[in-house]
């Protein structure tokens, strides 16, 4: 299992400069590390087996197997009766044409890709912001993240960085917003990927997770397993091949879908931290509203990332700031040995003041 999934664990390595904040970080570090787990898993033949077994009279196994898996294997979704005595799993009984509607399972094929793609999804607004930021905050920090500096290379650096602040006072919005796009990014991507997997699945994911709530709930005999009739374990498939006068025959076979064990599982995690996820991007969001429209919201979070500093310190940057400053010094703030920080904001502000004096 280390070899296969050893590659991954480069993906989870923290950096030593934070650009971004938590909420980002779910989307792609956690979430897309474990799609990228769980394509790799549902492809692992020595872990769950073959992904499809088809049983069936004069046909060679791995004949029927291959044809299945290619062209899909189906059930009848309204078919009812005792398990073992009318049918032999449910979906799974002697099909009348033209009386009973058939439900094809292709999906199985596409999994490990389709969860791949959702993983390069997540990760395109990191990269975007990866781009973007260019680096700029790595500059900026010069190493001031490390307290074991020389006092002399420290007063240095914060002269370096006070001057930047007051060369590029009110340029950096472009910054900030570039970041602000990229969470509403984040957003349409985790919502949107709810309907996409809703479109994978024949329009089953939107109520999945609801529904296997409920089946948990029911008795035991009137229970029908929401995941059994997404993912069936036990599915039919007919192959037709000439027989020895030439005429067409048919053969009925069952196909086992061992895969489906780890798909169905899959998917009701996805569900469930999809859900989470919408609604920690969406608060996110209104968080980011509230910092741009609020400049007192901004002095607050100031105060708070600075607890060493003064509060008329705070003020006075929080009053000569617009939000592109305020997110680049909050942004200082969390790579920032405190005292350090507690400094910098010290010498922000006294040269802040300074022409105010004049």
């Amino acid at each position: 299992m280390f070899n296969v999934f050893g590659s991954v664990k480069g993906l989870l390595k923290l950096d030593s400069i934070c650009i971004d904040n938590n909420v980002f970080r779910l989307h792609y570090k956690v979430t897309m590390v474990g799609l990228i787990i769980f394509s790799l898993l549902v492809t692992s033949r020595q872990y769950i087996g073959d992904p499809i077994v088809c049983i069936v009279d004069d046909i060679p196994p791995h004949v029927m197997n291959t044809y299945c898996w290619i062209y899909s294997t189906f059930t009848i979704p309204d078919q009812t009766g005792t398990i073992g005595k009318d049918l032999v799993n449910p979906g799974v009984a002697t099909h009348v044409k033209g009386h009973e509607e058939i439900k094809y399972h292709k999906y199985y094929q596409w999994v490990c890709f389709c969860l791949f793609f959702q993983a390069i999804l997540f990760y395109i607004p990191r990269y975007l912001w990866k781009t973007w930021e260019g680096g700029r905050i790595k500059m900026l920090v010069l190493d001031l993240n490390f307290p074991m500096t020389s006092e002399d290379c420290k007063s240095d650096r914060r002269k370096l960085l006070v001057d930047y602040f007051i060369l590029n006072l009110h340029l950096q919005n472009l910054y900030a917003n570039r970041f602000f796009f990229c969470e509403i990014l984040n957003f349409v991507n985790v919502v949107g990927q709810i309907f996409f997997i809703d479109f994978f699945l024949d329009g089953e994911f939107t109520t999945y997770g609801s529904d296997v709530i409920r089946f948990t709930e029911m008795e035991p005999e009137k229970r029908i397993d929401p995941m059994s009739r997404v993912f069936p374990k036990l599915t039919k498939c007919t192959f037709h091949k000439y027989g020895t006068s030439g005429s067409v025959e048919k053969f009925d076979g069952l196909c086992v879908l061992p895969l489906n064990i780890v798909n169905e599982k899959i998917y009701v995690f996805l569900w469930f931290w999809f859900i989470i996820l919408s609604i920690l991007s969406g608060f996110s969001l209104l968080y980011r509203v509230a910092v741009i429209f609020a400049p007192k919201l901004r002095m607050v979070l100031l105060r708070v990332r600075s607890r060493l500093s003064p509060h008329y310190q705070i003020k006075i940057i929080s009053d000569k700031c617009q939000f592109g400053d305020w997110f680049v010094l909050y942004q200082l703030g969390k790579n920032i040995d405190p005292l350090i920080y507690k400094q910098l904001i010290t010498d922000l502000a006294t040269k802040l003041q300074g022409p105010s004096r004049d």
